[in-house]
This record gives structure tokens, sequence and C-alpha cells, in this order.
């Protein structure tokens, strides 16, 4: 496993940790699929029963990497014709690989700030612990563009519609004690206690039948009974239909110009 990905095996838990510090943990092709790939191995060792994801630094993950390092499509597994293996993206995988393939128990430590892919890869683990200081945005307001990851989907499961569409759309800052107040993370620790308390809580589930752990997380999820696959093929649809009119080119445009942009409503 790379370094950018690190994975710490001990006592029935796993820890995989997003080491990129100098991006604050933005997403890059080998960051993405390392997380994973870390993930999906899981899955195949019977001595590992919990999974604990969190970021290095202040930042559990920044989003997407704007400036990627060349040479990243090494990293995008392929199939025996030299194709792409997955026409949904690191993006959605995030969610159905933490959600719908892997039903050992994750753990989110969101250790620092998570914006736009890295707060959907956050909301995929289903418990999450917050650092006190840390701090969650959507981002995608500002870049013209809808939700993806995953993310509608777990906004709504957590708070409910109206306060999913009110932090989706004021792409407001949000920190610990209101994250915690809208259902967003189920647990926020003073910073100087958090790493105590994060590897506390992943070893107490460890105390539990690692056959619960899984037969838990497969019937609760379930409940939701929606087709993830479909549906985020749907945000992937409205994603690209937004990014792409001249109303997202004008976003991403004034946000690089450091202005307020001026919208349209026109499509192309």
């Amino acid at each position: 496993m790379s370094e950018i990905v690190q994975v710490h095996d001990g006592d029935h838990v796993r820890l995989i940790r997003m080491n990129r510090p100098e991006k604050k943990n933005a997403v890059s092709l080998e960051l993405a699929w390392g997380v994973i790939t870390a993930v999906r191995e899981s899955m195949l060792d019977d001595d590992i029963w919990v999974l604990g994801l969190t970021g290095t630094d202040d930042a559990f993950c920044a989003g997407l990497d704007l400036s990627p390092d060349e040479g990243q499509e090494q990293y995008i597994p392929m199939t025996d014709q030299n194709g792409y293996l997955d026409e949904l993206g690191w993006v959605s995988r995030f969610l159905l690989t933490l959600r719908q393939e892997c039903d050992k128990p994750i753990v989110g430590g969101i250790n620092g700030v998570a914006v736009g892919a890295g707060l959907s890869l956050a909301m995929g683990t289903d418990i999450r612990i917050m650092k006190e200081s840390a701090r969650l945005m959507a981002g995608y307001p500002r870049i013209g563009g809808s939700p993806d990851g995953g993310l509608s989907f777990t906004l709504v499961q957590a708070m409910g519609h109206e306060q999913a569409m009110r932090f989706l759309l004021e792409n407001r800052t949000v920190y610990g004690e209101e994250a915690h107040r809208l259902g967003m993370v189920g647990e926020v620790v003073p910073d100087e206690d958090f790493d105590d308390r994060f590897h506390e809580y992943l070893t107490s589930l460890t105390k539990l039948s690692p056959i619960t752990g899984r037969a838990t997380k497969r019937v609760v999820r379930e409940a939701s009974a929606v087709d993830l696959d479909k549906h985020l093929r749907w945000e992937l649809w409205n994603i690209g239909k937004s990014l792409g009119s001249a109303d997202g080119r004008e976003a991403r445009q004034a946000f690089l110009e450091k202005r307020d942009p001026v919208f349209t409503g026109k499509g192309q």
C-alpha cells in the first residue's frame, strides 16, 4: 500500500489513514483508489472486524485535488481489455464500497476539514466521531456543481430533507457542536482527546462478535431501501449538467478570480 494511504492493523481493527498533509489530504486518483482498495482488502481478512478511516494533521480530506501529479491514470482499475473497470469512478465508489460492498462497521474519525468529496467520504462511514475544531462544508455551490459521492443520500439520511437542502445550498461551514446537533456526527471530542477517544471507540466495537457487527450493518443499510447504484448515477448526471452549464463555468471562473459570479440561468 502506498504511503499516501497508510494501513495499520491490530486487535481486529484496521486503521486507514489518508496521508497527504501537504495537500490537506485532497483526493488524487492514487489516494481515492488506495482508500477503496484498503477497504476491499479488509473484507477478505477474517482477522479484521472493524475499520477506522481518518486523515493526517489538521485535515480529514479537503476534497478533489485541483492540481494532481502527472501519471495518476495508472491508479484506475482496468479490465483485461485495458478499458476502465468502473464507469462510476472513485467518487461514487466511496459510498458503494463503504456502505454496500463492506459489511464490516466503519468508523470515520473526522480530525479536521472535510469538504466536497472529502465530506462525501466522511458521511459514507457508518459512525462518525469529530474533533471539536474540525469543520465541514459542502463546497459544491462555489464551483457551480450539485453534490456527488452519495452526499445527497447520506445527508438526507442524517438530517432530513430541509436541513440537507439548507446545508448544501447555503454552503456554510459547520463546526463540531452544530454538526452533532444536525446529526452529521454522533460524537464531538475536544482536540486534545480526539486520538485517544477514536482508538478507544474502535477497540470497543471489537468486544462484540464480528458476526453481530456484520449482520447489524447489513440489516440497517437495507432499511433505507434505496438503489444506491441508480441514485449515484443520477447524481453524476446532475453534477455533469450543472458543471457543464454556462453558470457552472462562470462559477469556477469567479472562484479562481475571487469575485462574485454573475449567473444567467442558461444551460449552455
